[in-house]
């Protein structure tokens, strides 16, 4: 009121906006100034002088003490800048303590670590999407269709709009240090599920309408991504939005700006239910459990296996698994999954109480509670894992109070966390191995591609010198080597070429070079 000159002018510009929608300061202020404030607009206007109040914390030297130039505590904030950008520092006080107006111990390996979560992983698709757009000379005039009919491609704008909602319901609470973490949930889907396990889509020969849509989905992802960090990483979304323009939509009209967007309010992608979301979040917990079998078993992805077992108590989680088999498949290179609601028989499940929390709040009852804990059944054990809940006599039992164990049946090599149980078949034949040689010599050829210098859609002839067993294996499989490495014509040498190259037992020389494609 003092700025106004209020009462004595101003009066309707004063009362427009007394109070204030929200006022925002640091801790320090809540006497000096909030406080301060409340009580002059009490007593001169019997209300308050802001509706709401948002309060940081105070930035603290890593060491725990005030920043200070004489102790050189502190990178000075342009040095920072310099080495890994504002868009990181941004990230990293957004999500931490100061947004819940408690004291931050501001460390630049936190900043650098932020950078590696969130903007490496971001910048890391963008660079996959284009490169792959400019070999097929693809952009979205090629595909007009906005009906995906991949289960992934709906999976990941499902996810999308998850997100979405996730950020509009933070940012109305005002709960910052809530974002980071359903961003970095997002950009680990993304870039470790969607992209990951649809890279052959990209990598096929020609432009097919499944491969036209896979460019459609990560482009369209990628550039509602870029609108949506706009607020939290003004500068990269900046970049990515430019380039997108310049690269994929060969737009050279630099005027345009992520921030003359208007932020999304939904993404409106309503094929996505539950049940796909259930069905790959159950895969991505099979495939860490099926690659811990592995390395338990020291087998290498690159040697295929019989078959695995998925156990879960209830048919809809298996029928929901089933819509993404293709992908265990592809993913854990095994050759057939084999369904079952009994996992009791891989399995076995133990319910204990936590004495230490619940000791105290017990008391005389805790030896009666944890008898009854100890003695639920196996289907009790899996209920209470579904709802957190479980009631008797004694009292409702909620969260941490009973902690389950899992442990395996003798006799079985089964793998469980609390979402799902695995067995995977690690029994090896010579075809088995032999196919695993196939691909771990694919592997090798493409580590020479890239020593070369080729590009990605580079064709190639293979000179190969090896001895009979080995030649036996890559004759079997030679349709798959030439395939994968985009060679034109392999050919075996008497004579030793320029490479050694190491695979089990087995040792040979190779040397490529690149070839025309004939027509």
């Amino acid at each position: 009121f003092a700025q106004l000159h209020y009462p004595f002018e101003n009066q309707k510009a004063f009362h427009d906006l007394f109070p204030a929608t929200f006022i925002a300061e640091g801790i320090d202020q809540t006497r000096g100034w909030f406080y301060t404030l409340t009580v002059l607009s009490c007593a001169l206007f019997d209300k308050p002088a802001f509706k709401n109040v948002i309060v940081n914390g105070i930035v603290m030297a890593e060491d725990g003490k005030k920043m200070s130039k004489r102790l050189k505590n502190y990178t000075p904030p342009n040095e920072l800048l310099e080495k890994v950008g504002a868009d990181a520092l941004r990230l990293y006080l957004i999500q931490s303590n100061l947004v819940r107006a408690e004291e931050q111990r501001f460390s630049d390996e936190g900043v650098i670590d932020i950078a590696r979560r969130v903007l490496l992983p971001w910048k890391n698709a963008f660079v996959f999407l284009t490169t792959y757009a400019e070999i097929d000379n693809w952009s979205p005039s090629n595909n007009t269709k906005k009906t995906y009919h991949n289960l992934l491609d709906r999976w990941i704008l499902g996810r999308l709009d998850q997100l979405l909602e996730h950020l509009h319901h933070n940012m109305r609470e005002y709960k910052l240090h809530s974002i980071s973490q359903h961003i970095e949930s997002f950009l680990d889907d993304l870039t470790n599920t969607y992209i990951r396990l649809n890279r052959a889509r990209f990598w096929s020969d020609g432009v097919s309408e499944d491969k036209n849509q896979a460019f459609s989905c990560l482009d369209e992802v990628l550039k509602q991504f870029s609108i949506m960090m706009a607020p939290f990483t003004p500068f990269l979304s900046e970049k990515i939005f430019q380039l997108r323009n310049q690269n994929i939509l060969n737009n050279q009209n630099v005027d345009t700006s992520v921030h003359g967007e208007n932020y999304p309010t939904t993404t409106n992608h309503n094929d996505f239910c539950n049940s796909l979301d259930v069905g790959v979040h159950n895969m991505q917990q099979i495939l860490i459990l099926g690659r811990q079998a592995r390395n338990n078993a020291k087998i290498k992805t690159k040697i295929p296996l019989k078959n695995i077992t998925i156990a879960h108590g209830k048919k809809a989680v298996l029928d929901s698994i089933k819509s993404v088999e293709s992908y265990i498949l592809k993913e854990l290179n095994v050759k057939k999954v084999i369904f079952t609601t009994d996992e009791n028989a891989f399995i076995l499940l133990k319910a204990k109480l936590n004495l230490p929390k619940l000791g105290k709040k017990l008391g005389k009852k805790i030896r009666e509670a944890r008898t009854e804990v100890e003695n639920l059944s196996h289907k009790q054990i899996q209920k209470y894992e579904e709802t957190n809940h479980y009631e008797s006599d004694i009292g409702v039992f909620t969260g941490d109070d009973i902690i389950i164990e899992r442990k395996t049946r003798e006799g079985s090599q089964a793998l469980s966390n609390r979402h799902i149980t695995i067995e995977l078949n690690t029994d090896l034949d010579e075809a088995l191995i032999g196919e695993g040689i196939a691909r771990e010599m694919v592997n090798r050829i493409q580590k020479l591609r890239k020593e070369k210098d080729l590009q990605v859609s580079d064709r190639i002839e293979i000179k190969l010198h090896c001895d009979e067993n080995l030649k036996k294996i890559i004759e079997t499989h030679r349709k798959y080597i030439e395939t994968e490495t985009l060679c034109l014509h392999m050919k075996f040498s008497e004579n030793k070429q320029h490479y050694s190259i190491a695979i089990e037992e087995y040792v040979a020389s190779i040397m490529i070079t690149t070839a025309q494609k004939k027509d």
